[in-house]
This record gives structure tokens, sequence and C-alpha cells, in this order.
């Protein structure tokens, strides 16, 4: 399938895609792991994919790679965790996501792949990744031809999906601040008189990750039984339902509250950092960590309004679409006084 535009956001704990089809955008979404699927695991894992288990094998410098949504069920997944340095990005694993959400997508042709980056990265980072996708891209399959690539910072497509959703909450000049609350970190950024405060944005260590320990610790201090599986505790609070621990269901919303120390630390730099919050139209919440720290964020600012994106742990995947719609027409995503 052509496509004009494609945004893609490879977060610590999901992949994520955002696609034009007809006047609607759709997404894909998958967890942010890739096993290596050795030569002798390659025969059973293609009968398994065969029979319909939900994984692609992408491959990459001749290795292969599982990507999708059911691959954690694969037995070279058991002792996988995810990569939580920064050059994860220059990794087989990354470039193994990227194709897995490309092959969801079912996408071959795209005029201008938009491709998230945090901002603190070096701009060799960002050079290398333009290069290294831009051209013709064979994962094993099939070919898939990207005629550009422009690599952003992740809060980049949380702005333009928020200012071009017509409902009357953007103000560029009274400003938003925009908390997005990733896997492993949570990252903010100021946008005020129509334009991005670079001084007042920023990163910390600290997101979902960190909450679903917290609360892991403290169902294991509780229980006197290690909880073998953090991601599940993040399954459990996106569904809104008990936490099955050995034949036990446990509540995991009295946990989140005490699990807020964790969430006050990087509030307070975020607070510290944030100038005259009385000028503010709003606080933007987006990432899939939102819900965890919106109670608390309202705590730290309870005099502004907060706005939680709808769906936002893929607001940055369907921003970058409408960026990638914007280059090709010549226009700014967002207003801005340059």
């Amino acid at each position: 399938m052509k496509v004009s535009a494609f945004g893609v956001d490879i977060g610590y704990g999901h992949t994520k895609g955002a696609l034009r089809t007809g006047s609607d955008i759709s997404t894909v979404s998958f967890p942010s792991l890739a096993p290596l699927v050795h030569d002798l695991e390659l025969p059973r894992t293609r009968e398994r994919v065969a029979d319909g288990l939900n994984v692609v094998l992408i491959e990459v410098q001749g290795s292969h790679y599982a990507v999708g949504p059911e691959v954690e069920s694969l037995s070279a997944c058991s002792s996988l965790t995810r990569t939580l340095f920064d050059s994860f990005c220059l990794t087989p694993m990354f470039t193994a996501l990227l194709g897995g959400a490309l092959y969801r997508a079912g996408v071959t042709d795209i005029e201008c792949m938009v491709l998230g980056l945090p901002y603190h990265f070096t701009a060799e980072y960002f050079r290398y990744l333009r290069d290294a996708f831009t051209g013709a891209l064979d994962f094993g399959q099939g070919p898939i031809h990207v005629r550009s690539v422009k690599v952003v910072p992740p809060l980049l497509g949380s702005l333009g999906t928020f200012s071009n959703s017509g409902d009357g909450r953007f103000d560029p000049e009274h400003g938003h601040l925009f908390i997005d609350v990733g896997y492993s970190e949570t990252s903010w950024l100021l946008y005020c008189d129509h334009m991005i405060i670079d001084q007042c944005s920023g990163h910390v260590r600290g997101g979902a990750w960190q909450v679903y320990r917290t609360i892991g610790s403290l169902i294991a201090n509780q229980e006197r039984c290690p909880v073998d599986n953090m991601e599940r505790i993040g399954r459990c609070l996106s569904d809104k339902r008990p936490l099955l621990h050995y034949g036990k269901g446990i509540d995991l919303a009295p946990l989140v509250e005490s699990s807020r120390t964790v969430v006050n630390a990087a509030l307070k730099i975020i607070r510290d950092r944030t100038p005259s919050p009385s000028r503010l139209r709003s606080i933007v919440m987006t990432g899939g960590g939102a819900g965890l720290y919106e109670t608390a964020v309202r705590a730290a600012f309870p005099r502004v309004r907060i706005d939680v994106l709808d769906a936002p742990s893929h607001a940055n995947a369907k921003g970058f679409l409408l960026l990638g719609d914007a280059l090709l027409a010549g226009r700014k995503l967002v207003p801005t006084s340059a």
C-alpha cells in the first residue's frame, strides 16, 4: 500500500505507528520486544506463525527477530527484558521494531516517514536514523520504499495532535505544558507565545515502569512472594482489573496511591522548571503512563486545567503523521512566531 505519510513512535514500552486510511487515522501497536530467533528455533517459530500466532519474523543483517502483539508467548522472549539505554536506536532490535511497524501497517511505499527520537540524543543519532531508513528497505517480507525520513522529538507529535484537534482547547498565546509519561522516562515541553520554550523543557528518568516496579515491590512485601512479570501490572492497570497473584485478586488502585513518591520526584523537577504557571491555558497529559500521573499532576498544579489526550499512548505517532502531511504540503504543523 502506498501512503503519503507514516508516523512511527518506537517507545521502550510499545511501538506505535499511524497512517491515513481514507479520511481517518489508523494505528498499530505492539510491545517493544524483538527477541532474536536462533536458527534452531526458526522452523518451529515459522510453524506457530503459520498457525495464527500474531507475530512476524523480521530479518535484520541476516538474523531473524520476532515482533508482534503475541511475541511474549515465544520461549525466545522468556529471558528478554526491555533495553533501557540511549543507543538502543542504533541496535538491530530497534530496526526490527521499525520493520514490524511497517509490516503491520501494510505500507510498501512512503513519501515521508516521521520517526520520533528523544530531543536529548545527539545530532549524529538523528542523521543516522534519517540516512539508514531512507530508500529501499527489506526486512524479509518484501521491499519497502521510503522516499524521505524526518526525525523529530516525540513531544512534537503530541503538540501536533493537540493543536490540530479542532476543539478549541489549543491556545498558542497563553501556552500549554505537555507532559509525556513514557515507559522509562517522563518528558515535558512548554509551548507558549507561539513557540517551544527549550529552556523550560526536558526529561527525567521515571515513567510507567518505575510505578509498576514500585507496585510489584509492595505486593511482594505484602504477599511475601515476588511478582514475576511487571508487564502484567501495567495491563491490569490499563484494564482496571485486579492482578491475579497466586490465586488472589489484588486491587491495584490503593497501590498506585502508595507509589506516589516515584511520581512526585519527577513532577517536582517539572514544577521547578515551569515559570509562571498562571499563564498556562492547560497542562496536556500524553503517553501510555498518563493515567498514572494525572492525579499527582492535578495536585501539583491545582489551579491549571488538565487536558488528557484521547488514546494518549498513540498521540505522538498520530502527531508524526500530521507532521508528515504538513511537510509534504509545505506548511507548518503548529503556529509559530518565526
